[in-house]
């Protein structure tokens, strides 16, 4: 559920772009009235030039959303040169593995929820670089000083990502539960 707010319809727009690929204003209307957001042509290109909404041209020739404050210059760059195959979770796993490795030192798991460890003063820093992302099964974050509290979706969902953080935190190559 999601209020029918400017701010709200930003974050479904910036989550719809995270994790589909984008080639036009109507395909985002229209996942976007899946989520019973309904807006005009007019109003969604307002709200992608708020975004910094850019095209980006894939190695393949296509061209897709692309909303650069998500992610940094190098993985976009990534993006561009690799084309379809860096999308959804395997563009999430590397550019949190860059962010999050060395920041996160250790992982818990109580029912669906995950607390997360940090050094003093990190946990803000790694729960916003969580939060915009797009990873199934984790509903959000919340983060103190130095520990992270992540909310899944289920316990199955909590349990499947505390391995996958680890693994992605580890520096391993193949990131399992996916």
């Amino acid at each position: 559920m999601r209020p029918t707010t400017k701010v709200a319809r930003l974050d479904a727009i910036r989550q719809a772009l995270n994790r589909h690929r984008v080639n036009s204003q109507q395909q985002l209307s229209a996942l976007l009235a899946e989520q019973g957001i309904e807006v005009t042509q007019a109003t969604l290109s307002r709200d992608l030039d708020d975004l910094h909404a850019t095209k980006l041209r894939y190695a393949d020739g296509s061209m897709a959303y692309w909303i650069p404050a998500t992610t940094d210059q190098q993985a976009m760059e990534a993006a561009a040169a690799e084309g379809p195959e860096v999308e959804g979770e395997n563009k999430t796993d590397a550019y949190l593995a860059k962010i999050l490795t060395g920041l996160i030192t250790s992982v818990a798991r109580a029912r669906n929820l995950l607390v997360v460890r940090t050094p003093a003063g990190a946990a803000q820093y790694a729960a916003s670089a969580l939060d915009r992302q797009p990873i199934n099964g984790i509903l959000g974050t919340i983060a103190g000083d130095d520990t992270i509290l992540i909310i899944a979706a289920d316990d199955e969902s909590a349990s499947s990502r505390a391995d996958w953080l680890m693994t992605i935190v580890s520096g391993q190559e193949d990131a399992k539960a996916r």
